[in-house]
Protein backbone atom coordinates (compact mmCIF):
# COMPACT_ATOMS: atom_id res chain seq x y z
CA UNK A 1 0.00 0.00 0.00
CA UNK A 2 1.28 3.19 -1.13
CA UNK A 3 2.40 5.46 1.96
CA UNK A 4 2.42 8.77 -0.01
CA UNK A 5 0.49 11.81 1.21
CA UNK A 6 -2.19 13.13 -0.60
CA UNK A 7 -3.80 16.59 -1.02
CA UNK A 8 -7.58 16.77 0.06
CA UNK A 9 -9.69 19.94 -0.81
CA UNK A 10 -12.49 20.94 2.17
CA UNK A 11 -14.67 17.86 0.86
CA UNK A 12 -12.12 15.14 0.92
CA UNK A 13 -11.51 15.32 -2.80
CA UNK A 14 -7.73 14.07 -3.40
CA UNK A 15 -7.33 15.67 -7.43
CA UNK A 16 -6.96 18.57 -8.78
CA UNK A 17 -10.93 19.47 -8.39
CA UNK A 18 -13.10 20.71 -5.53
CA UNK A 19 -16.35 18.46 -5.61
CA UNK A 20 -17.64 20.14 -3.21
CA UNK A 21 -18.34 23.12 -5.43
CA UNK A 22 -18.96 21.54 -8.80
CA UNK A 23 -20.34 18.47 -6.98
CA UNK A 24 -23.79 19.92 -5.97
CA UNK A 25 -25.50 19.17 -9.28
CA UNK A 26 -23.28 16.41 -10.46
CA UNK A 27 -26.12 13.83 -9.98
CA UNK A 28 -28.66 15.77 -11.71
CA UNK A 29 -26.76 15.77 -15.07
CA UNK A 30 -24.49 12.95 -14.89
CA UNK A 31 -26.77 10.65 -14.89
CA UNK A 32 -25.32 6.49 -16.05
CA UNK A 33 -26.03 6.05 -19.85
CA UNK A 34 -27.82 2.30 -20.29
CA UNK A 35 -25.40 1.86 -23.73
CA UNK A 36 -22.36 3.13 -22.28
CA UNK A 37 -22.90 1.02 -18.39
CA UNK A 38 -23.40 -2.22 -20.61
CA UNK A 39 -19.91 -1.22 -22.26
CA UNK A 40 -18.77 -1.44 -18.53
CA UNK A 41 -20.33 -4.19 -18.00
CA UNK A 42 -19.13 -6.00 -21.34
CA UNK A 43 -15.33 -5.29 -19.96
CA UNK A 44 -16.07 -6.76 -16.09
CA UNK A 45 -16.80 -9.81 -17.75
CA UNK A 46 -17.62 -12.62 -15.12
CA UNK A 47 -16.24 -10.94 -12.41
CA UNK A 48 -18.59 -11.23 -9.59
CA UNK A 49 -16.38 -9.01 -6.80
CA UNK A 50 -15.58 -5.65 -8.39
CA UNK A 51 -14.14 -2.42 -6.62
CA UNK A 52 -15.42 0.97 -8.38
CA UNK A 53 -12.36 3.51 -7.22
CA UNK A 54 -13.18 7.07 -7.48
CA UNK A 55 -16.87 5.59 -7.38
CA UNK A 56 -18.66 9.56 -6.92
CA UNK A 57 -22.48 9.13 -7.06
CA UNK A 58 -22.31 5.43 -8.50
CA UNK A 59 -22.67 5.99 -12.01
CA UNK A 60 -21.69 2.59 -14.23
CA UNK A 61 -21.36 0.81 -10.70
CA UNK A 62 -23.23 -2.65 -11.59
CA UNK A 63 -26.07 -3.57 -9.21
CA UNK A 64 -26.04 -7.33 -10.06
CA UNK A 65 -22.50 -7.70 -8.56
CA UNK A 66 -20.78 -7.71 -5.23
CA UNK A 67 -19.46 -4.08 -5.39
CA UNK A 68 -16.92 -2.31 -2.48
CA UNK A 69 -16.87 1.62 -3.66
CA UNK A 70 -14.20 3.71 -2.88
CA UNK A 71 -14.79 7.62 -2.99
CA UNK A 72 -12.68 10.29 -0.81
CA UNK A 73 -15.07 13.03 -1.77
CA UNK A 74 -18.29 13.53 0.79
CA UNK A 75 -20.42 15.51 -1.43
CA UNK A 76 -20.00 13.02 -4.11
CA UNK A 77 -20.49 10.27 -1.48
CA UNK A 78 -23.75 11.56 -0.21
CA UNK A 79 -25.13 11.79 -3.59
CA UNK A 80 -24.98 8.20 -4.16
CA UNK A 81 -28.72 6.26 -4.31
CA UNK A 82 -30.31 4.09 -1.30
CA UNK A 83 -30.04 1.17 -3.53
CA UNK A 84 -26.07 0.89 -4.04
CA UNK A 85 -23.43 0.24 -1.03
CA UNK A 86 -21.78 3.22 0.73
CA UNK A 87 -18.65 4.55 -0.46
CA UNK A 88 -15.50 4.22 1.68
CA UNK A 89 -13.54 7.17 2.02
CA UNK A 90 -10.20 6.54 0.39
CA UNK A 91 -7.77 7.39 -2.97
CA UNK A 92 -6.50 5.28 -5.49
CA UNK A 93 -2.99 5.81 -4.22
CA UNK A 94 -3.80 4.09 -1.36
CA UNK A 95 -6.06 1.27 -1.04
CA UNK A 96 -7.26 -0.42 2.06
CA UNK A 97 -7.22 -3.65 0.34
CA UNK A 98 -4.79 -7.00 0.28
CA UNK A 99 -3.03 -8.14 -2.86
CA UNK A 100 -5.39 -10.11 -5.13
CA UNK A 101 -8.75 -9.27 -3.51
CA UNK A 102 -11.18 -8.49 -5.80
CA UNK A 103 -11.95 -10.58 -9.10
CA UNK A 104 -12.00 -6.96 -11.31
CA UNK A 105 -11.78 -3.37 -10.92
CA UNK A 106 -12.97 -0.14 -12.30
CA UNK A 107 -12.86 3.50 -12.66
CA UNK A 108 -14.70 5.97 -14.52
CA UNK A 109 -14.18 9.73 -15.60
CA UNK A 110 -12.02 9.30 -12.74
CA UNK A 111 -8.09 8.78 -13.56
CA UNK A 112 -7.39 12.88 -14.65
CA UNK A 113 -8.41 13.83 -10.90
CA UNK A 114 -5.77 11.48 -9.24
CA UNK A 115 -2.56 13.29 -7.39
CA UNK A 116 -0.33 10.37 -8.90
CA UNK A 117 -2.02 8.30 -11.91
CA UNK A 118 0.86 5.61 -11.68
CA UNK A 119 0.63 4.79 -7.86
CA UNK A 120 -3.56 4.66 -8.23
CA UNK A 121 -3.21 2.11 -10.99
CA UNK A 122 -0.40 0.06 -9.49
CA UNK A 123 -2.72 0.00 -6.35
CA UNK A 124 -5.87 -1.15 -8.39
CA UNK A 125 -3.44 -4.09 -10.18
CA UNK A 126 -2.05 -5.05 -7.02
CA UNK A 127 -5.99 -5.89 -5.44
CA UNK A 128 -7.31 -6.93 -9.08
CA UNK A 129 -7.01 -10.36 -10.06
CA UNK A 130 -8.82 -9.87 -13.62
CA UNK A 131 -9.49 -6.89 -15.53
CA UNK A 132 -9.02 -3.32 -14.35
CA UNK A 133 -11.19 -1.40 -16.00
CA UNK A 134 -11.36 2.57 -17.28
CA UNK A 135 -13.44 4.50 -18.86
CA UNK A 136 -11.93 7.78 -19.88
CA UNK A 137 -11.19 10.13 -22.53
CA UNK A 138 -8.55 10.16 -25.28
CA UNK A 139 -6.63 13.80 -25.38
CA UNK A 140 -5.11 12.99 -28.57
CA UNK A 141 -8.94 12.65 -29.71
CA UNK A 142 -10.43 15.75 -28.07
CA UNK A 143 -10.16 18.03 -31.48
CA UNK A 144 -12.81 15.58 -32.99
CA UNK A 145 -15.55 17.49 -30.72
CA UNK A 146 -17.11 21.04 -32.05
CA UNK A 147 -16.79 22.37 -28.74
CA UNK A 148 -12.54 23.05 -29.56
CA UNK A 149 -13.64 25.98 -32.23
CA UNK A 150 -15.62 27.92 -29.66
CA UNK A 151 -14.80 26.81 -26.17
CA UNK A 152 -10.51 26.13 -26.93
CA UNK A 153 -9.22 26.71 -23.18
CA UNK A 154 -12.06 24.02 -21.94
CA UNK A 155 -10.33 21.54 -24.48
CA UNK A 156 -6.60 22.12 -23.90
CA UNK A 157 -7.33 22.13 -19.82
CA UNK A 158 -9.26 18.27 -20.70
CA UNK A 159 -6.01 17.76 -22.86
CA UNK A 160 -3.48 18.40 -20.08
CA UNK A 161 -5.60 16.77 -17.57
CA UNK A 162 -6.39 13.19 -19.22
CA UNK A 163 -3.22 10.79 -19.61
CA UNK A 164 -2.43 9.41 -22.62
CA UNK A 165 -3.37 6.24 -23.26
CA UNK A 166 0.34 4.55 -23.68
CA UNK A 167 0.75 6.02 -20.30
CA UNK A 168 -2.45 4.17 -19.02
CA UNK A 169 -0.74 0.69 -21.21
CA UNK A 170 2.49 1.65 -19.27
CA UNK A 171 0.84 1.98 -15.44
CA UNK A 172 -1.14 -1.32 -15.95
CA UNK A 173 1.22 -3.81 -17.39
CA UNK A 174 0.09 -6.70 -19.21
CA UNK A 175 -2.11 -7.06 -21.78
CA UNK A 176 -3.90 -3.63 -22.52
CA UNK A 177 -6.78 -3.10 -25.08
CA UNK A 178 -7.99 0.29 -25.91
CA UNK A 179 -11.21 0.78 -27.63
CA UNK A 180 -13.28 3.33 -28.57
CA UNK A 181 -16.91 3.86 -26.84
CA UNK A 182 -19.77 5.42 -28.96
CA UNK A 183 -21.58 8.24 -27.67
CA UNK A 184 -25.49 8.21 -28.24
CA UNK A 185 -27.04 11.32 -29.33
CA UNK A 186 -29.44 11.24 -26.58
CA UNK A 187 -26.59 10.38 -24.11
CA UNK A 188 -27.88 11.16 -20.12
CA UNK A 189 -24.62 11.34 -18.92
CA UNK A 190 -24.04 14.74 -19.46
CA UNK A 191 -20.05 15.24 -20.27
CA UNK A 192 -18.79 17.68 -22.79
CA UNK A 193 -18.98 15.32 -25.79
CA UNK A 194 -22.47 13.85 -24.98
CA UNK A 195 -23.88 17.21 -26.27
CA UNK A 196 -22.28 17.25 -29.45
CA UNK A 197 -25.63 17.13 -31.33
CA UNK A 198 -27.39 19.17 -28.49
CA UNK A 199 -25.21 22.31 -28.03
CA UNK A 200 -28.09 24.62 -26.36
CA UNK A 201 -27.35 22.27 -23.14
CA UNK A 202 -23.85 23.72 -22.25
CA UNK A 203 -25.55 26.74 -22.15
CA UNK A 204 -26.86 25.80 -18.94
CA UNK A 205 -24.36 26.73 -15.81
CA UNK A 206 -25.29 23.17 -13.87
CA UNK A 207 -24.76 21.31 -17.10
CA UNK A 208 -21.77 22.94 -17.25
CA UNK A 209 -20.61 22.69 -13.38
CA UNK A 210 -21.00 18.68 -14.03
CA UNK A 211 -17.86 19.07 -16.62
CA UNK A 212 -15.13 19.60 -14.03
CA UNK A 213 -12.65 21.17 -16.99
CA UNK A 214 -15.04 24.39 -17.08
CA UNK A 215 -14.27 25.38 -13.51
CA UNK A 216 -10.39 25.61 -14.03
CA UNK A 217 -11.66 28.04 -16.70
CA UNK A 218 -11.98 32.17 -15.74
CA UNK A 219 -15.25 32.57 -15.27
CA UNK A 220 -14.60 35.78 -17.65
CA UNK A 221 -13.51 33.36 -20.47
CA UNK A 222 -16.66 31.28 -19.18
CA UNK A 223 -19.28 34.33 -20.05
CA UNK A 224 -17.25 34.74 -23.39
CA UNK A 225 -17.41 31.43 -24.95
CA UNK A 226 -20.98 30.63 -23.92
CA UNK A 227 -22.51 34.24 -25.34
CA UNK A 228 -20.13 33.53 -28.81
CA UNK A 229 -21.82 29.55 -28.87
CA UNK A 230 -25.65 31.35 -28.04
CA UNK A 231 -24.83 33.46 -30.73
CA UNK A 232 -23.75 31.01 -33.47
CA UNK A 233 -27.15 28.56 -32.19
CA UNK A 234 -29.14 31.56 -32.48
CA UNK A 235 -27.94 33.00 -36.14
CA UNK A 236 -28.15 29.47 -37.35
CA UNK A 237 -24.63 28.85 -37.65
CA UNK A 238 -23.80 26.41 -35.97
CA UNK A 239 -26.46 24.28 -37.61
CA UNK A 240 -24.38 25.36 -40.84
CA UNK A 241 -21.50 23.47 -39.65
CA UNK A 242 -22.30 20.97 -37.22
CA UNK A 243 -26.15 20.88 -37.97
CA UNK A 244 -25.69 17.14 -39.28
CA UNK A 245 -24.83 16.12 -35.74
CA UNK A 246 -28.54 16.61 -34.51
CA UNK A 247 -29.74 13.57 -36.36
CA UNK A 248 -26.59 11.20 -36.11
CA UNK A 249 -27.55 8.47 -33.91
CA UNK A 250 -23.79 8.09 -32.22
CA UNK A 251 -20.73 9.97 -32.33
CA UNK A 252 -17.20 8.65 -31.81
CA UNK A 253 -15.39 11.07 -30.00
CA UNK A 254 -12.46 11.10 -27.35
CA UNK A 255 -14.67 8.55 -25.16
CA UNK A 256 -12.29 5.13 -24.64
CA UNK A 257 -12.70 1.71 -22.76
CA UNK A 258 -8.90 0.62 -21.41
CA UNK A 259 -8.86 -2.69 -20.32
CA UNK A 260 -6.01 -4.55 -18.78
CA UNK A 261 -5.64 -8.02 -18.11
CA UNK A 262 -2.20 -9.47 -16.22
CA UNK A 263 0.44 -11.31 -17.72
Amino acid sequence: MSGAEHRRSRDGSAGDADYDVIGRTYSDFRRPDPRIAQAVSDALGDARSVLNVGAGAGNYEPTDRDVTAVEPSASMRSQRPAGLVPALDAVAESLPFPDDHFDASMTTFSVHQWTNLEAGLGEMRRVTRGPVVILTCDPDLLDRFWLAEYAPEVIETERRRYPLIPRLRTALGGTVSADLVPIPLDCSDGFNEAYYGRPEQLLIPEARAACSAWSFVPQTKVDAYTDDLARAIDSGEWDARHGDLRRQPTFEGSLVMVRGLPD
